[in-house]
C-alpha cells in the first residue's frame, strides 16, 4: 500500500509510521520520549515495571525491569529495548503483559509465555520464573485425541493469565478466583476452559491484578427466551414458590443457593445474600433492604450520590441510567380524596411519609439548574434497596440482617400492588407492567427520604417537572435477578413480582389507574434492532454486547454494586444495552468504552482513575468528559487511565485520569498515595498535538504509551478524518433516537394524532432510522478498530460491501419520503409541540437550523433528512483517500468508484425527497374527495395537466378532463363545467400496462398522443409539440421506472428512449365482460396479454398458460370450481382463440377423466372419457371418436359394472349401427344396434358354441325369425322370443343333421366378423388428426414439404414446454432423439436405394418411439386403443380374427403416412433394386431369400417389414392372449404328448421318431468336454438346436421368428455335418424326424399359438421361399406331435 502512494519527499513512510512514545503521569512539564526503533511498533503492552512491542515483521523488543532473566542485563531503559530472540524463528501477531510476565501471540494460534511463574501464571509448571518466552500448550481434553486450541487473544494479570479461542471461548491458568474455574487447587498449571462461558460468543477478554473482564455477544433472541430451569442447579431445590393462603396466593422466586453462586440456564450467576462465598472470602450482604417502618436499621450508610448529565438535562441515577416519570405517574398517588389509595397515611397526604408534588418539582428543578462540575446533591440513605411488600417481610429479613424483627404494617404500596394484582386475575405476574407498577415503583420510592433514620433508595423517578425532564426510559428492563445491585430498578421490579399477593379487592383501585390498565397496549417498535443488520452478518463489529466480570471484587471492580469477589463470571447487566466494544483493567479498576463514544469507569477511585468523583464506585458510570469528545481507545495503569478521544479537528487528544507520578518518585510503593496529587476528572495532555496521529494508547503500572503515525501524503489524516466522522454521525444518530424519536413513539397522544395509517409509517420510519443507526455505528466501530490495527483502507466495509450501506439509506429515505407524503410531519407536530413546548431548542440545535421562527413540522423534516447529507461526506472522504494514490493505480480507481456510488446516491435521494415535497404540497391543494382513494404513501407525482396543456380528443363540449402522472399510474379524472372544483368521476391506469406512442403530425396538425391500455384506447391532445414532448417522455420515463422497480438508484433513468412494447406486468381487468374483475399476470404486447401468463377470476377459475392477442391461445392450464361439488374440474392442454381446441386432458370434479382431442371448448374427435373408479357406482370407459361433445362414430365402451364391451358405431352418445358385444360370461354377439339397443340382424355365440343367428328386438333379447345351433351340430329354425338365458318361446322346426353328413356340417359353421365394423373403418379419427397434424385435409391430400414443416415445429414447441416445466422432464437420450428427428431427413427425395431405405427404417423406428413426433402420437394412440379393445372381458378368443384384420389395417393406413413422407417409396410388393456390388445378407430377418438356386436382385417393400418391427411389439400381449385362448385345446393335447415323450432319454426317443442312424450324435459336448452318448443320455443331443428353437417364445414379428427357425435347421445340419462328408443335402424324409426330435425337446408350451401367429401375420413374398418350407415343416411337426402314437 505503502510503495503505491506518490513519492513525497521525505524519509522512508516506515518511519513515518507506528512511532512509540512514553512518559509518566500529567503534570505540564511531561515530555514524551519517543522509542526508537528500525521497524514500526504495531502493539504494546504495559507491566509494573516492563513492557513487550511487537514491531512490524512479528518480532518482539522488551524494556524495562526484568528479575526473571538472571543471566542476561535484569534491567533496560524504555529508550532502549532490547529483541526476544528466543522468538526469532515465530511471527508475532499480538503481545500481552500481566505484573511481572509476558504473553506472545503467533500467526498459527500457538502462546508463549515468560517472566514470574509462582503462581503458574505462566502456564508451565515445576518453575518459579520462566526466563525466555516458552510456548505454552492450550489443549482441549474432550477430544480424543485431545488437540491444540487456536488461540486469537491474550491477557494477563498478576497471578493469572486468559486466551481467547478461535471458538470464541475463554482459557484460564495461574491462581485465584480470577480464573472463573470451577475448581479450590491452585495453581492451575494447564490452560483450562472457563466452562460458565461455554456457548457464548466472547469477543474480547482483559485481566486486571486479581480481577477478569469478558466483552461477549449477547444471546440472539430465540435462544434468550428460552423456558427457565424450575430447580436451582447446585442444590436441586425449586426456585419458583406458590404458598396458598387462605384469601390469597403468594408466588415467589426468592431462592437463594446455600452453595454461593449457582448456574443458571442463561449462563447468569447467583450469589446468595449474605451467604459467604467458597475459599473463605469475606461476606457482606448483597441485598440490603429498607423498610416502611420507622424502626431504625443497624448497617452501613454509603453515600449515594445522583447527579443531573449535562446534556438535556435528564435525571440520572447512580449507575447511569435515564430515569423517568410522566403525568400518569401521580395518578398513583393520593394528594387529593378522590384519588385516595387504602394504606396510604391514612386518608390525606399530609400524614404520609412520602414527600407532596410541590417539593418534589422545587427539588428537581434544583437538580436541572445545578451544573454537575460545581455541585452534586447528595442524599444520605440507610439501607440501599427499594423493601418488598410488608406481608413477605420476614421472609428475607430475620434471614438477612441481624437483629431486625419481622415486620407486618402492611403498606400503601402493597395494598395498592394486591388491588392491582386482582384486577388482572391469574395473569399477574406477566401483566405487572401493563399495570404501569414500575412507574409506582418510581413514584413512592422518594418517599422514603423524608423519614429521618429510615432506610430507602436511590430515587426512581419524579411526579412532575418541567416537560424536558420528563424524558423516557432509554432501554426496557432486563429479564432476571443478577446479583448486581446495580440496576436498582430492576431489584424493585424483581422484588414486586416476586412476592404479588392475589386477594380478590378491587375496591381500593382508584378508577384511573384501572382505566389506564385496560387501555389497549400499542406494539413497540424496537428501536435497538436485535442482532444488527441481517446482511451485515460477520462482517460488521456487533454491538449487542455485555460486558462479563469476575474475580475479587473488594475495590468494586466487578462493577455489580457490591464489594464481594466471584468466582464465576456474572453479567454486569447495566452495561448490557450499553453498546460496549471494548473493555480495559487496570490494577484494581476497570473501563468499558461504548460505541456511542463513552467511558464507563468503576473500581478503586483512588487517585482518580475513574474519571469522575462520584460514590460509590462499585457500579459503571460515566467519566466526565467536557461535551463533543468522543473516546475511542483506553489504557488503564495501576492508578491511572489514558483516554484517546477526538477533539473539534479530527486529529487525536490525549486525556489523562488519575495519580500525577513526580520525577525521581517511581520506586514509591503503588499504595503510598500520601502527598501524590490527583485528577478529579480527565485532564488533556498538552503534548498531544505533538505526537502526530495516534491510534492507539496503552497503560500500565505507572506508565504510558502512545502509538503514533505521521501523515505521508495526507493518507493517514484522511482514515482518521473517516473514522472521526463517523463516530461523530453516530453520536448524532444516537442523540436523535434517544431524545426525539423515542420520546415521540412513547407519547400516548400520538396514534389520536396521527391516525393509523400514519401511525404505523411512522413506526416503519422508526425501524428504519433504527436500522441506519445501528449499521452507522458499526461501522463506527469497525473503523475504529481498522485505525487500532491495520491502518489501510483496502478492508473498508463500505468500499467491499457498498449495497449494504446504499440499500439502507435507500430504504430510510424512502420511509421518510411515505411519511412526508401522507402529511405526517404536519400531523405530528401538535403532539411535538406539547412534548418539546414552545421552544424547541433541543430539536433546532439537532436539526442544526439557524433559521427563526421555522414551523415545527418543517423543523421535524429537516431533522429526518439530516443523515442523506452523511452520504456527500463519504464521497468527499474516499475522493481525499483517493487523492493519495496515482491515478492510473488500482486503488484509486477503486476508491474513485466508492466516491460516484455514494455521490449518485446522494444525489438520487435529493431528487427523490424533492419528489416526495412536491406530491405533498399537490395533496395540499388537491380538490374533491378523491384525495383519500389516490393517496397512497409510495406514491409520487410526476406532473399533472391543471394548466389545460393536455385534453382529451373528442371530449364533450361542457366536460372537464384532468390527467395527472404518478410514478406508478397515470390518473384521469372527468368533471363538467359549472363544478370545476368537482371532479365527479376518475380513473386511474397502472403504468405497467400503459403504452403511449405519438400520432404523426403531417396529416392532423394536432399534437396527439395515442393511450393504450388493457381495456381502453384514446387519444390525448398537447396545446404544443414542446408540451406534448414532454408529456411523452415524463409517461415514458415513468413506465419505464415503474417496470424496472421503482427503489433502484434512478441514476440510469430516463436513458431508454422508450418502454418495451413487450413486458411482464400484473392487471385486474374492469370492463370487459369475460374478464370482468378477473387478475392477470403474465407477459403483454401493445395492450393484450401475450405469451406466458395466469389468469385468476373471481369465481375462483384459474388460467394458466400462453396467450395470442388477449385470448387464451397455445398450451395451458384451467381450473373452475364445480357449483356442487367442493371439488374442480380442471383441463390441462391446447387452446385456440380463448377456447379448448386440441389434445388435452380434462379432470371433471365429478371424477370423470377425459383424455382427447376438443374443439370449441366441446370433445371433438379422439378421446377417452373415464368414469367413475372402480370401487364407484358405475364405472366405465369409453375410446373413440367425440362430435360436439357426444360420442359418434366408432367406439369401444367397457362396462365394468356389467362386465360388458361394446366394440361397434355410435350415433349421438347412443349404439347405432353395426357393433359386437363380448361379455365376461363369454357371450358374445355381433350384428346390428338401434337406439342404443341389440335391434335388428345378428349372431349370438355362447361359451359351449350355442350360437343364434337372427333377429333381436332389445339387448340380449331374441325376437323374430333366426337360427338356433347347438353345439352338435342339432339345430333350430323358426321364431323365437324371450331373454337369452332366462327361457326361449320357439316356433319352428328342429333339425339332427345326419352323423355322417359332413358337409351339412360345414354349412351351418357361422363365419364371425361379417356383422361386425370393417377394420378400415376403425379409429379413422385417429389417423385423420395424425394427417391434421401433417397439415393434410384429407388422407394423402397435402403438400410433402408442409408436412415436415409442420413435424419439425411440433418437436420445437413440444421440446420447449417440456424444457419450461419441471415436472414433465425429458431424458438426454429423448432430448437426443428429439434433436435428430427436428432436422427433416434428405431421404424423402429421390429413388429409393438400399441405403436410404434403412435409413427411412431408422428414421421410422425413432419417430414410433417419440409421441411428441406425428407417427409415434400416432403408434401411442393406436396402441392404447388396441389395449383397451382386447384386454379384459376383450380377450375372447371369438375376436382373434378381427384383432389380426385391425393389425393388418393398421399397417396398410401407416403404410399411406409413410408413403406420403417418402413419396419415392415403392408402393406395397414394389422392388427396391440391389446395387450389384454388395450381395445380400442371407440373415437380414426383413428380406424375401429364396434358394441359391434362383436368386432375386433387390428387395420388396411390404408394409409388415417395415412397421411390424415397430408395430408388434408393444401390440403383442393382447394379440398373443387371444391366440392362446383360440389354440387352448388343440395346444392341450399337444402339450401333453410333448410331456410323455420327454421322459425317454435321447436314444430311445430317436429310434422311436424314426432318426436314421447315420444322423445320431456319437458324443456330446457337456461343459467343454466331448462326452459318449450312451443309452440313458438325457437332453444332450442335437442340444444347441434345441436352445436356439426356444428362443422362438422371445421374439414378437413373425420375420424374427422365422429367423429363429432358419437358424435351427442351420445348427442340426452343422451339428449332423460333423460326422458326414461335406457334401450332404437334406432330404425332407431324413430331416423331419431330426427336426421333431429337436421341437419335442424344445418343450414350446405355446406352439400352436406360434404357429397360428406367423401364418396370419407372415409377410406374402415370404411363403414360397426358403423360409416358407421351414415354417410348414414346424408346422407339420406340430399337427405331427398332437395324433403321435406313443405305443
Amino acid at each position: 500500500m505503502e510503495s503505491q502512494r506518490k513519492s513525497s519527499g521525505e524519509e522512508d513512510s516506515s518511519g513515518e509510521r507506528g512511532l512509540l512514545h512514553t512518559w509518566k503521569g500529567y503534570s505540564y512539564s511531561v515530555t514524551p520520549e519517543r522509542v526508537l526503533l528500525s521497524r514500526p511498533v504495531l502493539q504494546a503492552a504495559l507491566g509494573t515495571r516492563h513492557g513487550v512491542l511487537l514491531v512490524e515483521g512479528g518480532q518482539v523488543y522488551s524494556f524495562g525491569e526484568f528479575p526473571w532473566k538472571q543471566s542476561q542485563v535484569s534491567e533496560v531503559g524504555p529508550l532502549k529495548p532490547v529483541l526476544e530472540s528466543a522468538l526469532s524463528g515465530q511471527r508475532v501477531v499480538a503481545v500481552a503483559a500481566g505484573s511481572f510476565h509476558s504473553g506472545a501471540l503467533t500467526e498459527d494460534g500457538g502462546v508463549h509465555m515468560w517472566g514470574e511463574n509462582s503462581f503458574g501464571q505462566c502456564g508451565l509448571s515445576s518453575l518459579t520464573v520462566v526466563p525466555n518466552p516458552t510456548p505454552v500448550a492450550v489443549m482441549d481434553p474432550d477430544t480424543s485425541p485431545p488437540h491444540t486450541i487456536r488461540v486469537l487473544e491474550l491477557a494477563c494479570g498478576e497471578q493469572h493469565s486468559l486466551a481467547l479461542s478461535a471458538q470464541h471461548e475463554v482459557w484460564a491458568w495461574g491462581s485465584g478466583c480470577q480464573l472463573g474455574l470451577v475448581t479450590t487447587v491452585f495453581p492451575v498449571w494447564k490452560p483450562q476452559k472457563v466452562e460458565h462461558l461455554v456457548g457464548r460468543h466472547v469477543l474480547q477478554v482483559a485481566c486486571g491484578a486479581f480481577h477478569s473482564l469478558a466483552l461477549v455477544r449477547c444471546l440472539p433472541p430465540q435462544e434468550s427466551r428460552r423456558p427457565l430451569p424450575d430447580k436451582c442447579g447446585q442444590c436441586n431445590q425449586l426456585l419458583y414458590t406458590m404458598t396458598d393462603k387462605e384469601d390469597h396466593v403468594i408466588i415467589s422466586d426468592s431462592h437463594y443457593c446455600p452453595l454461593g453462586v449457582e448456574l443458571l440456564a442463561e449462563g447468569e450467576a447467583r450469589l446468595g445474600p449474605g451467604r459467604s462465598p467458597p475459599l473463605g472470602l469475606q461476606s457482606s450482604p448483597s441485598e440490603p433492604l429498607s423498610s416502611h417502618t420507622s424502626a431504625s436499621v443497624p448497617g452501613p450508610h454509603p453515600s449515594i450520590t445522583e447527579h443531573t448529565d449535562s446534556e438535556g438535562g435528564r435525571t440520572v441515577a447512580q449507575n447511569g441510567e435515564v430515569l423517568t416519570t410522566t403525568d400518569a405517574d401521580i395518578s398513583a398517588a393520593g394528594t387529593d380524596s378522590d384519588r385516595a389509595v387504602g394504606g396510604v397515611g391514612g386518608a390525606g397526604s399530609r400524614n404520609s411519609p412520602y414527600p407532596d408534588d410541590q417539593a418534589v418539582k422545587e427539588y428537581l428543578k434544583k437538580l436541572s439548574d445545578t451544573s454537575l462540575a460545581e455541585e452534586t446533591a447528595t442524599m444520605t440513605i440507610a439501607g440501599a434497596s427499594f423493601q418488598p411488600p410488608a406481608d413477605s417481610l420476614d421472609l428475607l429479613t430475620s434471614d438477612l440482617i441481624p437483629g431486625v424483627m419481622p415486620v407486618t404494617t402492611s403498606s400503601a404500596l402493597n395494598s395498592l400492588v394486591s388491588s392491582c394484582a386482582s384486577a388482572v386475575g391469574e395473569r399477574v405476574v406477566s401483566t405487572y407492567e401493563a399495570l404501569s407498577l414500575k412507574k409506582m415503583i418510581n413514584y413512592y420510592y422518594p418517599g422514603v427520604v423524608g423519614v429521618a433514620g429510615v432506610p430507602g433508595g436511590v430515587p426512581g423517578g419524579f411526579p412532575g417537572g418541567p416537560a424536558e425532564e420528563r424524558v423516557r426510559l432509554e432501554e426496557s428492563m432486563q429479564g432476571k435477578k443478577s446479583c448486581s445491585t446495580g440496576d436498582i430498578r430492576e431489584e424493585e421490579a424483581e422484588g414486586l413480582s416476586r412476592r404479588l399477593s392475589l386477594p380478590g379487592l378491587l375496591s381500593q383501585v382508584s378508577p384511573r389507574l384501572l382505566r389506564r390498565a385496560s387501555r389497549p397496549r400499542v406494539r413497540a417498535v424496537p428501536l435497538t434492532p436485535v442482532g444488527g443488520l441481517p446482511e451485515a452478518g460477520e462482517l460488521l463489529p456487533s454491538l449487542q454486547t455485555e460486558v462479563w466480570s469476575w474475580g475479587r471484587g473488594e475495590e468494586g471492580q466487578l462493577g455489580h454494586g457490591d464489594n464481594l469477589p466471584r468466582l464465576q463470571p456474572l453479567c454486569i447487566k447495566c452495561l448490557s444495552s450499553k453498546e460496549v466494544v471494548l473493555v480495559a483493567a487496570g490494577a484494581h479498576h476497570s473501563l468499558a468504552l461504548t460505541a456511542q463514544s463513552q467511558v464507563f469507569s468503576w473500581g478503586s477511585n483512588s487517585s482518580g482513575q475513574l474519571g469522575h468523583m462520584a460514590s460509590p464506585t462499585t457500579i459503571p458510570r460515566l467519566a466526565t468528559l467536557s461535551e463533543g469528545i468522543r473516546v475511542w481507545d483506553v489504557g488503564a495503569g495501576a492508578q491511572h487511565t489514558l483516554l484517546l478521544a477526538d477533539g473539534d479537528c479530527y486529529q487525536p487528544i490525549l486525556y489523562y485520569s488519575g495519580q500525577q507520578v513526580r520525577a525521581g518518585a517511581q520506586d514509591a510503593p503503588q499504595d503510598q498515595t500520601e502527598g501524590y496529587s490527583y485528577t478529579q476528572q480527565p485532564v488533556l495532555l498538552p503534548f498531544c498535538m505533538n505526537l502526530g496521529y495516534v491510534s492507539g494508547v496503552f497503560a500500565g503500572g505507572q506508565s504510558c504509551v502512545a502509538l503514533a503515525d505521521r501523515s505521508v501524503m495526507g493518507f493517514t489524516a484522511s482514515l482518521h478524518e473517516l473514522a472521526t466522522a463517523e463516530r461523530k454521525f453516530y453520536c448524532k444518530l444516537s442523540s436523535v433516537k434517544n431524545h426525539i424519536l423515542r420520546p415521540l413513539l412513547d407519547l400516548e397522544s400520538l396514534s389520536t394524532a396521527l391516525g393509523p395509517a400514519s401511525t404505523v409509517l411512522l413506526r416503519s420510519l422508526a425501524r428504519c432510522y433504527s436500522h441506519l443507526c445501528h449499521l452507522t455505528g458499526q461501522h463506527s466501530a469497525s473503523l475504529t478498530a481498522n485505525l487500532r490495527r491495520r491502518r489501510e483502507f483496502k478492508s473498508l466495509v463500505m468500499l467491499e460491501h457498498a449495497s449494504i450501506f446504499l440499500d439502507t439509506y435507500n430504504e430510510y429515505c424512502c420511509s421518510v419520503g411515505n411519511f412526508l407524503v401522507m402529511g405526517g410531519f404536519q400531523a405530528l407536530a401538535k403532539p411535538s409541540l406539547e412534548f418539546f413546548g414552545k421552544c424547541p431548542e433541543l430539536l433546532q440545535r439537532l436539526a442544526e437550523s439557524s433559521e427563526e421562527n421555522i414551523p415545527l413540522s418543517d423543523l421535524l423534516v429537516t431533522l429526518f433528512y439530516l443523515p442523506m447529507r452523511h452520504l456527500h461526506e463519504y464521497g468527499r472522504l474516499l475522493l481525499k483517500l483517493g487523492t493519495c494514490f496515482e491515478v492510473s493505480s488500482v486503488d484509486y480507481q477503486k476508491l474513485q468508484d466508492g466516491c460516484s456510488k455514494f455521490e449518485a446516491l446522494a444525489l438520487h435521494l435529493k431528487r427523490r425527497r424533492k419528489e416526495a415535497e412536491y406530491t405533498y404540497h399537490f395533496w395540499k391543494s388537491f380538490p374533491g374527495k378523491m384525495t383519500d382513494s389516490l393517496r397512497n404513501p409510495r406514491r409520487r407525482l410526476i406532473c399533472e395537466s391543471s394548466n389545460k396543456a393536455l385534453t382529451l380528443q373528442n371530449s364533450g363540449r361542457f366536460s372537464v378532463n384532468w390527467f395527472i402522472l404518478f410514478n406508478d399510474a397515470l390518473v384521469h379524472a372527468q368533471g363538467v363545467v359549472p363544478y370545476k372544483s368537482l371532479f365527479s368521476t376518475h380513473h386511474v391506469f397502472p403504468l405497467a400496462t400503459l403504452w403511449v406512442e405519438p400520432i404523426p403530425e403531417e396529416n392532423t396538425g394536432l399534437h396527439g398522443l395515442k393511450v393504450i391500455s388493457p381495456e381502453e384506447t384514446f387519444t390525448l391532445l398537447a396545446c404544443s409539440s414542446m408540451e406534448k414532448a414532454k408529456w411523452l417522455r415524463s409517461i415514458n420515463q415513468a413506465v419505464d421506472q415503474a417496470m424496472s422497480g421503482a427503489g433502484q438508484s434512478g441514476s440510469g433513468a430516463g436513458q431508454r428512449a422508450e418502454p418495451p412494447i413487450s413486458r411482464t406486468a400484473s392487471y385486474t381487468f374492469y370492463k370487459d365482460s369475460r374478464l370482468k374483475e378477473a387478475i392477470y399476470e403474465g407477459r403483454w404486447l401493445a395492450g393484450k396479454p401475450n405469451g406466458r401468463g395466469m389468469v385468476k377470476w373471481l369465481d375462483g377459475r384459474i388460467y394458466t398458460g400462453t396467450f395470442k392477442n388477449g385470448l387464451e391461445d397455445g398450451f395451458g392450464d384451467y381450473v373452475m370450481p364445480s357449483k356442487t361439488l367442493n371439488l374442480n374440474d380442471h383441463y390441462q392442454g391446447h387452446w385456440k382463440e380463448g377456447k379448448m381446441h386440441g389434445i388435452g386432458t380434462y379432470k371433471y370434479a365429478t371424477g370423470e377423466l377425459y383424455e382427447g382431442s376438443f374443439q370449441d371448448n366441446m370433445r371433438h374427435g379422439h378421446g377417452m372419457l373415464r368414469s367413475g373408479t372402480l370401487n364407484s357406482s358405475s364405472p366405465s370407459v369409453f375410446i373413440g371418436q367425440w362430435v360436439h361433445d357426444k360420442k359418434t362414430g366408432y367406439g369401444v365402451f367397457d362396462d365394468i359394472t356389467r362386465g360388458e364391451k361394446y366394440m361397434g358405431m355410435w350415433q349421438d352418445d347412443q349404439r347405432q349401427g353395426t357393433g359386437v358385444i363380448v361379455t365376461q360370461f363369454g357371450l358374445y354377439y355381433e350384428g346390428a344396434f338401434n337406439n342404443n339397443k341389440m335391434q335388428g340382424t345378428g349372431v349370438l355365440l355362447s361359451e359351449d358354441n350355442t350360437t343364434y343367428e337372427g333377429e333381436f328386438s332389445e339387448d340380449w333379447t331374441l325376437n323374430g325369425k333366426g337360427v338356433l345351433t347347438m353345439p352338435n351340430g342339432d339345430y333350430f329354425e323358426g321364431s323365437f322370443t324371450g331373454e337369452w338365458g332366462s327361457g326361449l318361446k320357439v316356433t319352428g322346426s328342429f333339425f339332427k343333421p345326419n352323423l355322417y353328413d359332413s358337409d351339412g356340417d360345414k354349412g351351418r359353421a357361422v363365419k364371425l366378423g361379417r356383422l361386425a365394423v370393417r377394420p378400415e373403418e376403425k379409429w379413422r379419427v385417429v389417423f385423420e388428426e395424425c394427417w391434421m397434424r401433417l397439415g393434410c385435409e384429407a388422407p394423402g391430400q397435402g403438400e410433402n414439404q408442409r408436412a415436415w414443416e409442420n413435424i419439425a415445429v411440433a418437436l420445437t414447441t413440444s421440446r420447449r414446454r417440456h424444457r419450461d416445466s419441471p415436472e414433465m422432464n425429458l431424458s438426454r437420450t429423448q432430448n437426443r432423439t428429439l434433436e435428430s428427428l427436428e432436422f427433416i431427413p434428405q431421404q424423402h427425395v429421390g429413388p429409393v436405394t438400399m441405403e436410404k431405405y434403412d435409413s427411412i427404417r431408422r428414421y421410422l423406428i425413432k419417430a414410433c418411439d417419440t409421441p411428441l413426433h406425428p407417427l409415434g402420437w400416432l403408434m401411442e394412440t393406436l396402441v392404447a386403443v388396441y389395449r383397451m379393445t382386447y384386454v379384459g372381458v376383450g380377450a375372447n378368443r371369438r375376436l382373434l380374427l378381427q384383432a389380426v384384420n385391425e393389425i393388418m389395417s393398421y399397417l396398410a393406413r401407416i403404410f399411406q403416412l409413410v408413403r406420403f413422407l417418402f413419396p419415392d417409396l415403392p408402393e406395397e410388393g414394389g422392388a427396391i433394386p440391389e446395387p450389384s456390388s454388395d450381395p445380400q445378407d442371407k440373415k437380414d430377418s426383413n428380406c424375401a431369400d429364396t434358394q441359391l438356386e434362383s436368386p432375386k436382385p433387390g428387395r420388396v417393400v411390404s408394409s409388415s417389414a417395415l412397421l411390424l418391427p415397430v408395430l408388434l411389439p408393444r401390440l403383442y400381449p393382447p394379440l398373443f392372449t387371444l391366440y392362446a385362448l383360440e389354440k387352448e385345446r388343440e395346444d392341450d393335447v399337444y402339450w401333453e404328448c410333448v410331456l410323455r415323450l420327454n421322459k425317454q432319454p435321447d436314444v430311445a426317443l430317436l429310434a422311436f421318431l424314426g432318426v436314421q442312424h447315420k444322423f445320431w450324435p456319437v458324443s456330446v459336448p457337456v461343459l467343454g468336454e466331448k462326452t459318449e452318448v450312451v443309452s440313458s443320455t438325457k437332453d444332450a443331443c442335437f442340444a444347441s438346436a434345441t436352445e436356439t428353437l426356444q428362443q422362438i417364445s422371445t421374439t414378437f414379428t413373425p420375420s424374427d421368428k422365422l429367423q429363429v427357425i432358419q437358424l435351427t435347421f442351420e445348427e442340426i445340419t452343422k451339428e449332423v455335418m460333423s460326422s458326414l462328408e461335406d457334401n450332404f443335402l437334406w432330404s425332407m424324409d431324413d430331416l423331419f424326424p431330426v427336426f421333431l426330435y429337436v421341437v419335442l425337446r424344445a418343450r414350446i408350451r405355446n406352439l400352436g399359438s406360434e404357429v397360428s401367429l406367423i401364418e396370419d401375420l407372415m409377410d406374402p413374398c415370404v411363403q414360397h421361399g426358403e423360409h416358407g418350407i421351414m415354417f410348414t415343416t414346424l408346422k407339420a411337426c406340430y399337427y405331427q406331435i398332437q395324433h403321435e402314437k406313443t405305443t
